[in-house]
């Protein structure tokens, strides 16, 4: 059972790697690239609209899959639509590595 689980693992590792961009991305490139981002996501990657999500601290192939979803049209989104047909893979690796790179701390609530 293990066996067929780590091999089903190997599996979807391999088609995702067909569907997202290798290249490793640079932070400082992606931090001005995010300037477009900003309006919605904000420039520290803490979303300034209640429907865009935090891009801060998320790690960076779940960005990269994101946008290149967003790119091809398999992950809808009205704003994205628009924006994501532009970028390059080397503007997504960059957006990715810039917001994965932002470290984010989280307290406890108060009790």
């Amino acid at each position: 059972m293990r066996a067929c689980l780590l091999a089903s693992l190997i599996v979807s590792a391999a088609l995702a790697a067909d569907t997202i961009p290798a290249t490793a991305g640079d932070a400082a490139a992606g931090r001005q690239k995010a300037l477009q981002c900003q309006a919605c996501h904000g420039l520290d990657g803490l979303s300034k609209l209640p429907e865009a999500p935090h891009l801060a601290g998320q790690v960076e192939p779940y960005l990269v899959k994101s946008l290149s979803d967003y790119r091809s049209g398999a992950r809808q989104n009205e704003m994205m639509s628009v924006v994501a047909p532009n970028l390059s893979d080397e503007d997504i690796a960059d957006l990715a590595a810039y917001y994965a790179s932002i470290e984010i701390t989280v307290a406890k609530p108060p009790e």
